[in-house]
């Protein structure tokens, strides 16, 4: 491309808007609101997505984000120390899993969104 890209930020649905908000600025995204029914979350720079008031079943339960990541282990364990799964009953964490092109861990959002976190052998 002769004019090179700057960002990719995806849209994201939510079954309970405020629950998914409440759980993005507690895992440290940034909570840009900019319109009653939708926000952008931004992290470290041009990391950043789409949150909507929008509910389509199939949708938001197949939908799944990767996120890179330098320190696989130290990201899991800032995640830990916020009590995300405390603070937010249907948020859930793994344990970091062994892959052949890296290492990774799940987040699974209050609405269900799947969080792919990892970091890729160098």
């Amino acid at each position: 491309m002769n004019s090179p890209a700057k960002s990719i930020r995806p849209f994201i649905g939510a079954k309970d808007y405020e629950a998914s908000r409440a759980f993005y600025r507690d895992f440290g995204f940034q909570e840009i609101e900019i319109s009653q029914d939708m926000c952008v979350y931004k992290l470290d720079g041009n990391i950043a997505f789409y949150l909507q008031k929008y509910f389509v079943k199939d949708w938001v339960e197949n939908t799944m984000l990767f996120l890179e990541v330098e320190n696989t282990e130290h990201f899991r364990q800032e995640l830990l120390q916020k009590n995300l799964a405390e603070k937010h009953p249907r948020v859930r964490i793994s344990e970091i899993r062994d892959e052949p092109w890296g290492r990774e861990f799940f987040v699974h959002d209050p609405c269900t969104i799947l969080w792919h976190i990892g970091e890729f052998h160098k």
